[in-house]
């Protein structure tokens, strides 16, 4: 084997990693998307306890859920370590807002 083919093998690992751990947050992200949409929606039927489940099942291991209310809106945000961990550095966070909903036989 040559040196050009050695070097050539090794920038293909590289870029291969690279592209592993792309993928890989991209995934997560779209897990923290997922669970910042399902937990808005869950608490502005008031329901944060259920908001909270469904970030545990739905999002990254670790992941971490704050819920903010203001004006009549509910604002879900998800953060997470990429990979669990594993991808120091990068932190992945999404957010969801949706309106509070009346309570039943609540009056305006």
């Amino acid at each position: 084997m040559t040196v050009e083919a050695a070097l050539a093998l090794s920038v293909l690992a590289v870029v291969l990693a690279g592209a592993l751990a792309a993928i890989v947050c991209l995934m997560g992200h779209l897990r923290c998307v997922d669970a910042a949409r399902e937990a808005a929606r869950l608490a502005a039927r008031d329901d944060t306890g259920a908001a909270a489940a469904v970030v545990r099942a739905a999002a990254p291991d670790g992941a971490e859920l704050r819920l903010d209310r203001a004006d009549g809106l509910v604002t879900a945000t998800v953060t997470s370590r990429a990979a669990g961990g594993l991808l120091p550095g990068i932190q992945l966070s999404a957010s969801a807002v949706a309106a509070v909903e009346p309570r039943p036989g609540a009056t305006r």
